[in-house]
């Protein structure tokens, strides 16, 4: 398994422009931060929906009466949707699969890319911290109503992950008993587990990416701290540790120093406000 930084290449919101959100949009803020609240960016999810025919009406009248049944805030990017195949989107999801779960794609989920013949952008609003979690689970019942509505593949472009039909059905069924048991920790796991990356290589360094799309930072894991399955299971040890915890507890009782020197810039999708956790080398 090779899950290093050359996993988000393909990421096809960073070739045509989107922004997340600032509440300053002055342009005038740097990736390296010494306090949380110098960041006035907000995370927005950006959906990506691959259909069958050269025909957006199904996959877009069922986003729109998602928005309007539940899905508030959230819209369709009119200028990036076509109703033609992207010959960019076999590179884009062969390196945004997710490696971490065990069949997390199959080969008919490929196939299904690879015979695309529409492509539907879904733009979700911007998030405070406080709603990231609500957000992020409407958006998975957004992402449950186009596959019914015929969506051969989905990926989440905020951090460049893709599963498989059948792991965003089990993804969208926890997610709902999570709902409906009001429980907000398991809420904020699945959401984590649906739409963050991990893990990516920095220098010395394996690192999430999308955790802000849930409210919490990055955790960064020394390359030494294992193989990458460990050091995944540990990347959310710790996450789970400051959603159950708190941040000071989590820093203090892992010895780990909270950073906003961050590789992404305020402009990319991947930036994460929130900062990020580097455990000890």
């Amino acid at each position: 398994m090779n899950l290093l930084r050359r996993a988000l290449l393909g990421s096809i919101g960073a070739m045509i422009g989107w922004k997340p959100s600032s509440a300053t949009e002055t342009g005038e803020e740097t990736s390296s931060q010494n306090e949380a609240e110098e960041s006035s960016v907000t995370p927005r999810h950006v959906l990506c929906f691959l259909g069958k025919e050269r025909d957006l009406s199904p996959l877009s009248e069922a986003a729109l009466q998602a928005i309007r049944d539940f899905a508030t805030g959230f819209s369709i990017d009119e200028d990036y949707s076509q109703s033609e195949p992207d010959d960019r989107m076999v590179q884009s999801f062969a390196v945004c699969w997710d490696r971490v779960e065990a069949d997390a794609w199959s080969p008919a989920d490929e196939e299904a890319v690879a015979d695309h013949q529409s492509v539907l952008y879904v733009l979700g609003p911007s998030m405070p911290q406080a709603e990231t979690v609500k957000v992020s689970m409407l958006a998975l019942r957004l992402v449950e109503r186009l596959i019914d509505a015929g969506a051969v593949a989905v990926k989440g472009e905020s951090a460049g992950i893709a599963h498989g039909l059948d792991r965003w059905r089990e993804l969208i069924r926890q997610g709902a008993e999570a709902v409906k048991a009001a429980d907000p920790l398991a809420e904020q796991r699945i959401g984590r587990l649906a739409f963050a990356k991990r893990p990516l290589s920095v220098p010395e360094y394996l690192e999430s990416v999308g955790f802000h799309l849930v409210g919490l930072p990055e955790v960064y894991v020394p390359e030494t701290a294992g193989n990458e399955r460990q050091i995944v299971a540990i990347m959310d040890a710790v996450a789970d540790e400051i959603a159950g915890r708190g941040l000071e507890p989590t820093l203090k009782g892992r010895h780990a120093s909270l950073s906003f020197d961050s590789t992404y810039e305020v402009d990319e999708f991947k930036f994460n406000p929130y900062g990020i956790v580097r455990l000890p080398k």
